[in-house]
């Protein structure tokens, strides 16, 4: 009998100590991966020879206040701030819709040609974007859409990762079955996508959101190519701009800028990681 029960709970002790160890290899991993965040923010809040402190600082100081009001001094940093939420959300939004439209009709309608046009827009991520540089300026030279935001929005509205990533989601989560049904009940081919696989490939879409919006936060290139006027420039431009310094580089300031950069996508990251759950959970039976 007492053999049994130590039997039993064998398995049991060594579910738990397994556990721990997950739990503990978790913790080592989100706290590895938030110390970079965390460690830029310590500079931020020293002065700018805190970066070379001998240990290596990892208390924050007192100084963040005073780095960001040099930060203002040498960049109007709040208008690129905007900036860069304004093209970043009008290129997110129109990416997730036109891609999410693009992949229902991959998915789920036979058209002329389809596999063909897959087959194209698939082979396009292929092309390294630095190659399309030329002809694109070229393009927006003569709409003559140099130093604007529509150079910035308007090539960005559609990319193929998204049409593909779309795509696959909707094959397997959009039933023919749930079409078919809304086809009977007199829905058209826009009310069906609307009203049927918006709700289901909601984790999808808030997935391609998070990835676009970074992305188009975080360019550099394109940018720095087709804008002029300072009053336009992104984020990123205006922090490129705390880095020419004859003085050298402080970076105190260029870290205090920097983490503040950075708080927009934490908070899209954190509400649209919200928006992934819900979907998750009811996205398959709202009707």
């Amino acid at each position: 009998m007492s053999l049994a029960v130590v039997s039993k709970k064998k398995p049991d002790d060594a579910g738990i100590v397994l556990k721990i160890f997950f739990y503990l290899f978790m913790v080592a991993g989100a706290l590895v991966s938030i110390f970079p965040f965390y460690w830029m923010f310590v500079i931020g809040t020293n002065d700018k020879t805190g970066a070379f402190h001998v240990p290596p600082l990892l208390t924050p100081g007192f100084e963040f206040f005073d780095n960001f009001q040099r930060v203002l001094e040498r960049t109007d940093f709040f208008r690129a701030l905007g900036n860069s939420v304004l093209v970043a959300s009008a290129v997110t939004i129109s990416v997730v819709f036109l891609c999410t439209l693009a992949g229902y009709a991959f998915a789920k309608y036979e058209f002329p040609l389809k596999k063909v046009l897959f087959v194209f827009v698939i082979a396009t991520m292929l092309v390294p974007a630095q190659l399309g540089v030329l002809p694109l300026y070229v393009i927006m030279a003569k709409l003559h859409w140099i130093d604007s935001y529509k150079a910035l929005i308007v090539p960005a509205m559609v990319n193929a990762f998204g049409i593909f990533w779309m795509r696959q989601y909707i094959t397997s989560a959009v039933h023919s079955e749930l079409i078919e049904a809304g086809r009977i009940d007199g829905g058209g081919h826009f009310r069906i996508f609307w009203n049927i696989a918006i709700p289901v490939v909601t984790p999808a879409m808030a997935t391609l959101g998070i990835l676009n919006f970074m992305n188009v936060w975080n360019d550099f290139f394109w940018p720095l190519v087709v804008l002029k006027n300072k009053e336009h420039y992104t984020i990123q431009l205006a922090l490129q701009q705390l880095f020419t310094n004859k003085d050298g580089l402080d970076f105190g300031m260029i870290m205090s800028a920097t983490f503040t950069a950075t708080l927009p996508l934490l908070i899209v990251f954190l509400l649209f990681s919200k928006w992934i759950i819900a979907g998750l959970t009811s996205g398959a039976i709202k009707s």
